[in-house]
């Protein structure tokens, strides 16, 4: 965090503090939420299949282009650390700090996850949230970050000396792993920061530090997606369950989570996946 400062303070400290800021990157000319079409698509949709990810653990589902997958709470409240890969090719993946700049700190439906350079392009499209009631609350927090990056070993051997393995990063590691058929070591390379679903976090006023507290979220409640082009989806369910207390941590309460897959009844014949960036990746040379 920021010391308090020691240098002089010049004469026209307040003019230059007054500046108006501006938004980083205004995204008036991306194309605007179809709400229309995306409801139309959960109409009468088809269950395909479903996967059930233990406390402290796991795991990966493929989700075909024009799909929709739903991230649900069952037992009790539980965060889940979320990472996406393109199903044909797990070098393009998800890119939290541009969608964060795109977006903002926390991301809700129309809001969509982008994929890292030099693919760039919309992942996923965020079409139902069912604690979209929540906003932000009296301390600046709200669910569905894309600040923190995901509990790991590294930082908590940093902080606490401890060799601890349940971390959602080497949950993740694991997971795509057995299901990709990779070393520990090339699947480690390819976990990324996430999207953490369900965890209410925000900055304190103070200090500004990244803080966490007790998630909202309740049995029944669920973040669903549209899958923009093949996608494999990685989710973690958080050592420290609803975090309001402790992230990497056995004593903890836990509890699962499900992801679920749908087709939609809606014929698209007619849609087409998202495009990769167009770029021409010449870099002025």
């Amino acid at each position: 965090m920021k010391p308090t400062g020691v240098m002089p303070i010049p004469t026209d400290a307040k003019k230059r503090k007054a500046v108006k800021p501006v938004i980083c990157y205004p995204i008036n000319s991306l194309q605007n939420y179809d709400c229309d079409f995306y409801n139309s698509l959960k109409k009468d949709m088809q269950f395909i299949k479903k996967i059930i990810i233990p406390p402290r653990s796991a795991s990966t589902i493929e989700v075909p282009a024009g799909c929709i997958f739903r991230i649900l709470s069952v037992e009790g409240p539980q965060v889940g650390d979320l990472n996406l890969w393109n199903m044909n090719n797990l070098d393009e993946k998800f890119y939290s700090g541009k969608t964060r700049a795109l977006h903002g700190t926390h991301v809700g439906v129309g809001d969509k996850l982008w994929s890292n350079f030099p693919y760039m392009r919309p992942m996923a499209t965020i079409i139902t949230d069912t604690l979209d009631w929540y906003g932000f609350d009296q301390d600046g927090g709200s669910v569905h970050d894309v600040i923190g990056t995901r509990c790991d070993p590294y930082t908590n051997n940093l902080l606490s000396g401890k060799q601890y393995h349940n971390c959602c990063h080497s949950n993740l590691t694991r997971a795509l792993a057995a299901s990709q058929n990779l070393s520990l070591t090339a699947a480690e390379q390819l976990i990324h920061d996430v999207l953490n679903v369900f965890m209410c976090t925000g900055f304190t006023q103070d200090t500004h530090q990244y803080f966490m507290k007790a998630s909202p979220v309740r049995p029944g409640d669920y973040l669903e997606m549209f899958a923009e082009t093949d996608i494999l989806v990685g989710l973690s369910t958080c050592p420290g369950g609803d975090c309001s207390s402790e992230h990497s941590s056995d004593t903890v309460e836990c509890y699962p989570l499900v992801i679920e897959v749908y087709e939609p009844a809606r014929d698209l014949s007619n849609w087409e996946s998202s495009r990769l960036n167009e770029y021409n990746r010449t870099h002025g040379i």
